[in-house]
């Protein structure tokens, strides 16, 4: 989990209920890949690992996730990015901390 220091350096209390050892357990957006669909970009939930397509999506499971679970800090899974999103507080974060 990301230490209390981190979480109020960067005015984000739910930095600290994320695991930063999480993964993904698919090659894909889990819905997209049930349904047959495709994606844009992949976002991985840092709570729960799962992965979801982003809002440039039509499905935009990534976001439909995070409302279903109010899981809260997601990253991005596109090689190269080390960005990370708070859905609840707006906040960007490049490096997400972990």
């Amino acid at each position: 989990m990301a230490s209390e220091t981190d979480s109020e350096e960067n005015g984000c209390p739910h930095l600290a209920t994320m695991n930063p050892k999480s993964h993904p357990h698919t090659r894909g957006c889990e819905e997209c890949l049930k349904s047959g669909d495709t994606w844009v970009h992949l976002r991985l939930c840092m709570h729960c690992n799962h992965v979801g397509c982003c809002d440039n999506s039509k499905n935009k499971h990534a976001t439909k996730h995070f409302h279903a679970t109010k899981h809260p800090i997601m990253r991005s899974l596109e090689p190269g990015e080390t960005w990370g999103w708070c859905y609840v507080d707006e906040l960007g974060f490049d490096p997400l901390l972990g």
